[in-house]
């Protein structure tokens, strides 16, 4: 029902969206290693879920692999009718091998550069991480903004690592003029969401917790602060227990900008039209609701003024 509706993805992980039979001839071996990289669709726990981004990462430390994947991304991105992507990934996670930051982020882009989609790339400063690497993060980011990166990130283990623990690193990315969005009220409860809102966050990674809170839900309305949701690896990973008994239909009721996100294609065994289709049979989300969540994602994006325009205009024209 979706598969040609134009789409806009703002939440999507480099390294939980690698192809199976790509990891599989790049480690020269003829097992089947799927259900190393595809987590089940109940895992135990988050922890669980986040053993299946290992093997690829093993992979993405050469130019040319990570060249070759980020290129095979826009393929997939292409064929599931994405028009415009916001990609994120940590570029300190792919220099076991001796490549810099630099050219890591570099090689992303080449393979980005040679599909047919516009994808912007997003770099994640990780939870755990120390403070300098992090900060190069934020001015890897300086350095190529609008040319091929829109903002920055917070990933990583929420509940083991608060936002406020990062307040230093946000306050340096915002004097530097770097957008950023935060995972945030994913693992943790709507008093990590307000953290993250309080730091400066543009956007917010999932952020389904701030159900919790009526001034929350006001601030998030009141300040047209976008929730990158994504349905169905929250209920993978026990965030919900249920597609019928995730927030996300309460809050876009409420007010609350929300769009819909795979967060990891491979990793979540997912496509946007399926997750689209999903919502449709748990909320019955109709075609206007889908147009709606795209305009605000349009709005909400990293994109410049003009380029904003630009992609309404073209997604309109694909409706």
């Amino acid at each position: 029902m979706f598969e040609k509706f134009p789409k806009i993805e703002l939440h999507l992980h480099l390294d939980g969206s690698v192809r199976v039979e790509t990891v599989t001839e790049l480690l020269h071996t003829n097992d089947d290693i799927s259900s190393f990289m595809i987590a089940p669709s109940r895992c135990k726990n988050l922890d669980e879920y986040l053993t299946k981004f290992q093997m690829p990462i093993d992979v993405m430390q050469t130019s040319s692999n990570l060249e070759r994947i980020a290129f095979e991304l826009a393929e997939d991105l292409e064929k599931d009718n994405v028009i415009y992507a916001e990609v994120r990934f940590a570029p300190m996670f792919h220099t076991k091998k001796g490549l810099s930051m630099k050219k890591v982020i570099q090689d992303v882009l080449r393979g980005f550069h040679r599909g047919n989609v516009h994808i912007n790339l997003i770099l994640c400063m990780m939870r755990g991480e120390d403070f300098s690497t992090n900060k190069e993060v934020i001015d890897l980011a300086c350095q190529f903004y609008h040319s091929g990166v829109c903002a920055v990130d917070l990933a990583g283990s929420e509940a083991k690592y608060p936002v406020m623990l990062y307040k230093d690193l946000f306050s340096y990315a915002k004097e530097k003029g770097i957008p950023f969005t935060i995972h945030a009220g994913e693992a943790a409860s709507y008093s990590s969401v307000r953290n993250a809102l309080q730091l400066g966050a543009s956007r917010i990674g999932h952020g389904i917790h701030a159900i919790e809170d009526d001034s929350l839900i006001r601030d998030l309305c009141e300040k047209k602060i976008l929730l990158e949701v994504c349905p169905t690896s929250n209920v993978q990973t026990h965030v919900v227990s249920s597609y019928e008994e995730h927030p996300i239909s309460l809050l876009s009721h409420l007010g609350v900008l929300v769009h819909v996100n795979t967060d990891n294609r491979t990793v979540s065994n997912i496509t946007l039209t399926d997750e689209y289709e999903k919502l449709f049979k748990a909320f019955s989300f109709t075609k206007e609701d889908f147009i709606k969540m795209n305009k605000d994602a349009i709005a909400c994006s990293f994109l410049s003024l003009e380029e904003k325009q630009k992609l309404y205009t073209s997604f309109l024209s694909q409706l």
